[in-house]
């Protein structure tokens, strides 16, 4: 794979810092805070495409210039525990036929607290037999203290030996939260970093009052940290699969304000102002005049918010912007900035020796 230099790790984070100072130039910042990652084992999860050469059988990645494929034997990038469990994995099914045929990508998901998650993607159906050989390989990497959890997928097929998830913990200013994170759903790649976004939201908000609102919540990754600095939080997403997460991680936290509801953002816009009723707010028993968000908080994909979400948010106090894509955010902010101004902004380096650049806007209405 192309050779990792952390030596020159600085380097690239300080022109990802120009790259941002730049772009935002003809803007009223603040200085930027620039929250550095570890850089070597930062990456928690993966995806390898995998090559069968004869009797060998071994990663790959593609360059994202030339698509070339190239061989992976080991992944700097990846954390310490992703690196162990590829190496004894990929050893291990290529000695069994039953494993190794038609195996074409193995996905990686791990965590700071020990857990691992592998899902094996196959050209052919599964059945009985890959189960049982799929068992006993889970029961050999336990006999290695390797706590690890497998997956089974092919078209239309998906056959999990124990659980679709891993539990992560998060330490955030000494207080450490847990996560539910589903395979095939969102969780933040980095954790180092993911636990730097969430010092940094919290530090923002310290001085909020009243409620949060909180569209995209994902698996509550924000909503549950940042529920102690607010009276209630409600927070929508439209995945099922992650609002069970969020629903689970509030519960297994022990957080009482948090509520979430499996909306839309033009929705439950809707229902706060009182124009529409929906049936997914009463069934799932939460009554919104006994809210007062002040406080908006949002994670938008790479597109950015469209306008009717940015006209949207400007009705709050406080808005807290967390962007994969600066030139969207920028887009956006020429919105925002009629009504807000910028207190704090934040460059948090997600991706490290990528172009990737994930930025924090911290917005107060003038």
């Amino acid at each position: 794979m192309p050779q990792i230099d952390p030596t020159t790790y600085a380097q690239q984070l300080a022109r990802k810092v120009d790259t941002v100072n730049e772009l935002f130039a003809d803007i009223n910042t603040p200085e930027v805070q620039v929250f550095a990652s570890p850089p070597l084992h930062f990456r928690m999860r993966a995806e390898f495409r995998v090559w069968h050469d004869g009797d060998d059988l071994y990663y790959i990645m593609f360059d994202k210039n030339t698509r070339e494929k190239y061989r992976v034997d080991e992944f700097p990038i990846g954390s310490v525990l992703m690196n162990t469990v590829m190496k004894l994995l990929i050893e291990k099914v290529k000695k069994n036929s039953t494993l190794r045929q038609k195996l074409f990508q193995i996905d990686f998901l791990t965590t700071l607290s020990g857990e691992t998650l592998v899902s094996l993607l196959y050209h052919r159906k599964l059945d009985d037999e890959w189960k049982t050989e799929a068992t006993k390989l889970k029961s050999w990497f336990e006999q290695q203290n390797i706590l690890i959890n497998i997956i089974g997928r092919a078209r239309k097929m998906k056959i999990t030996l124990d659980c679709d998830y891993v539990i992560e913990q998060l330490n955030v200013n000494g207080t450490v939260f847990t996560y539910k994170q589903v395979e095939n759903s969102f969780s933040q790649p980095n954790a180092s970093i993911a636990e730097k976004m969430l010092e940094w939201a919290l530090s923002c908000t310290t001085n909020s009052s009243d409620d949060l609102l909180e569209l995209y919540c994902g698996n509550g990754n924000f909503s549950i940290a940042l529920s102690q600095n607010f009276r209630k939080v409600l927070a929508t997403e439209e995945s099922k699969p992650s609002v069970k997460a969020a629903q689970y991680n509030i519960e297994a936290n022990g957080v009482q304000n948090v509520h979430v509801l499996r909306m839309s953002a033009e929705d439950v816009t809707l229902a706060l102002n009182g124009q529409r009723e929906f049936n997914r707010v009463k069934n799932a028993g939460i009554d919104l005049s006994q809210f007062k968000c002040s406080t908006v908080l949002v994670d938008p994909p790479r597109a950015g918010l469209d306008d009717d979400t940015c006209t949207m948010i400007q009705q709050y106090d406080e808005i807290l912007y967390i962007s994969c894509n600066p030139t969207t955010l920028k887009e956006n902010l020429s919105q925002l900035l009629q009504s807000h101004s910028i207190e704090r902004f934040a460059l948090f380096d997600q991706f490290p020796y990528t172009d990737h650049i994930e930025v924090g806007v911290y917005l107060r209405k003038q």
